[in-house]
C-alpha cells in the first residue's frame, strides 16, 4: 500500500504535491476542529440546555452580521498579491493588519450601540455581544495566517491553532464542572482570540519573519479597499442572510433557536472542507490563469467536481441518520432539532458552490456580481422568514434558507449572462459519472 501512494505522488507534478500536502495539514487541523468543536460543543449545549445554548447563539449570530466589517474583506486579496508578487509582502501585510484592527474596533463599537437600543432591557444579552464583539478586535492577526497562505504552508499556523483549542477545551471542560454561567462561556471565546493571535506571532516570527519590517501604506490601503468595498458588502449580504433566520428565530423564542443552531452545527459540521480547499488552491488557480487560460478552466471544472460530490457525500448520510444522530450526541431534549437536520443539511449545496463561486469572481475580476447576488439574496432571505418562522418556526426557517440558496447560488447563474460559463461548470458537474472521471484522472 505505502509502495502504492509513493508510485501515485511521483506521478503528481510539484505544484499539485504541494497543494495537496498544505490540503493534508488543514485536513488534519479542521478535523481535530471538528472532533474537539462537537465534543465539547455537544457538552456545553447539553449543559446550557435549548433556552442559555439559544441565547449564546443569539448573541454569536449577531455580532456575525457586522463581522464583515473588522475582516475588511482582505484575505482573498492579500494572499493573491503576495502569491503573483512577493516582493509586496511586508507592505501588503502591515497594511492588512492596520486595516484589519481598526475594522475590529469600529466592530466592538457598532454591535454595542445597536445591541444597546435593539435590547436596552437586556442585560445578559448586551454583555454576551459586547464580550463576543470583542474578540474581533483579534481577527485582525489572521493577517498572517494570510502570509502562510500565500505561501502554501498552511501547518505552521495549523500547529499553532492547534495547541490553542486543546487548552480552551480543557478550560471550558472545566466550566462545566464548575458549574460555571453563561457569561462565562462569552469570556472564554474571547480568550480563545487572544491567545490565538499571541500563539500565530509567535510562529510567525519563529520563522524567520519580523514585524518591524511591516510598512503601513495608506495609499496602499486605499487600492485594497477600493477592491475590496464589494467583498465587505457581500460579506455583510451573506451574513445577514446566513444569520438572520437566528437572530429573527432567537427573538421571537431562544428555545426553538437552540434546537435551530443544534441543526445548523451539526449541518455545518463538514464545513471546513471547500473552504481549505480553497485557501489551498486559490494561489495556485491564481498563476495558473495568467500562463494557460485553457488549463485553468479544465482545472476550475475539477473543483467544482469535487465540490458537487463532497456535498453529496456529507448530505446523504447525515439526512438520513438525523434523529439518531440528535439522540446520541445531545439527547433527548433536543429531540426537536432531527427533523430541522434532516432538511437543513441539503442546505450546503450553498456553502460548497459559493465558495467555489467566490473564488471565480475573485479570479474573473467580477467581484461586482458577489455583492449584487448577496444583496438580493438577503432581501429574499428576510421576506422569507417573515413569512415561514412565525407559523413554523425552526422549520420555516430551514425553507427560507433552502430557498434562498438555491436561487442566489444555482438558478441565478443562468439568468446573467456573464455569469454563465460557472452555471455550466455546475451543469457539467452534475454528470457523476464524468465528475468521478475527472477526478480520478486528475492523480492517474
Amino acid at each position: 500500500m505505502l509502495n502504492k501512494l509513493t508510485a501515485v505522488s511521483q506521478k503528481l507534478g510539484p505544484g499539485l504535491r504541494q497543494v495537496l500536502g498544505n490540503l493534508a495539514w488543514l485536513v488534519t487541523d479542521q478535523i481535530l476542529q471538528m472532533a474537539l468543536g462537537l465534543f465539547v460543543g455537544v457538552w456545553v449545549a447539553r449543559y446550557l440546555g435549548p433556552e442559555q445554548f439559544g441565547v449564546l447563539n443569539y448573541a454569536i449570530a449577531f455580532v456575525s452580521l457586522f463581522a464583515s466589517v473588522a475582516t475588511m474583506g482582505l484575505g482573498t486579496l492579500v494572499v493573491r498579491d503576495i502569491a503573483r508578487n512577493p516582493e509586496c509582502k511586508q507592505e501588503t501585510l502591515g497594511t492588512a493588519f492596520a486595516l484589519q484592527f481598526i475594522g475590529g474596533i469600529f466592530t466592538l463599537l457598532l454591535t454595542v450601540t445597536v445591541i444597546s437600543v435593539l435590547n436596552p432591557n437586556d442585560s445578559l444579552t448586551r454583555w454576551l455581544v459586547g464580550i463576543v464583539a470583542a474578540g474581533t478586535i483579534f481577527q485582525s492577526f489572521e493577517t498572517i495566517n494570510f502570509w502562510f497562505q500565500s505561501q502554501v504552508q498552511s501547518k505552521y499556523t495549523v500547529l499553532a491553532k492547534n495547541c490553542v483549542s486543546l487548552l480552551i477545551a480543557g478550560v471550558r471542560i472545566g466550566l462545566i464542572q464548575l458549574d460555571a454561567p453563561l457569561i462565562a462561556f462569552a469570556w472564554v471565546r474571547l480568550g480563545e482570540m487572544a491567545l490565538g493571535a499571541i500563539v500565530l506571532t509567535f510562529v510567525y516570527q519563529s520563522k524567520g519573519n519580523d514585524f518591524k519590517l511591516w510598512r503601513v501604506s495608506w495609499a496602499r490601503g486605499k487600492e485594497l479597499l477600493r477592491e475590496s468595498w464589494p467583498l465587505v458588502l457581500s460579506s455583510l449580504a451573506v451574513f445577514i442572510y446566513s444569520k438572520i433566520d437566528q437572530i429573527m428565530l432567537g427573538s421571537l423564542n431562544k428555545t426553538e433557536l437552540g434546537y435551530y443552531a443544534v441543526a445548523v452545527k451539526l449541518s455545518e459540521i463538514c464545513d471546513f472542507l471547500p473552504m481549505i480547499i480553497a485557501s489551498s488552491i486559490f494561489p495556485k488557480l491564481a498563476q495558473l490563469r495568467e500562463k494557460n487560460y485553457a488549463e485553468y478552466l479544465k482545472k476550475f471544472q475539477i473543483y467544482s467536481d469535487t465540490m458537487l460530490l463532497l456535498w453529496l457525500g456529507v448530505a446523504m448520510p447525515i439526512s438520513l441518520l438525523a434523529p439518531f444522530i440528535v439522540q446520541t450526541l445531545y439527547g433527548p431534549r433536543y429531540a426537536a432539532s432531527a427533523g430541522v437536520l434532516s432538511v437543513y443539511v441539503w442546505a450546503q449545496f450553498g456553502s460548497n458552490f459559493g465558495i467555489a463561486r467566490n473564488t471565480y469572481f475573485a479570479l474573473e475580476g467580477q467581484l461586482r456580481y458577489g455583492l449584487y447576488l448577496t444583496v438580493v439574496g438577503s432581501i429574499f432571505n428576510i421576506v422569507l422568514n417573515s413569512l415561514l418562522i412565525p407559523r413554523y418556526g425552526a422549520l420555516g426557517a430551514t425553507v427560507a434558507t433552502l430557498m434562498t440558496y438555491f436561487y442566489v447560488i444555482i438558478l441565478v447563474n443562468f439568468l446573467i449572462k456573464e455569469l454563465r460559463p460557472f452555471g455550466n461548470l455546475i451543469l457539467n458537474s452534475l454528470n457523476l459519472f464524468k465528475a468521478a472521471s475527472r477526478l480520478l484522472g486528475l492523480i492517474r
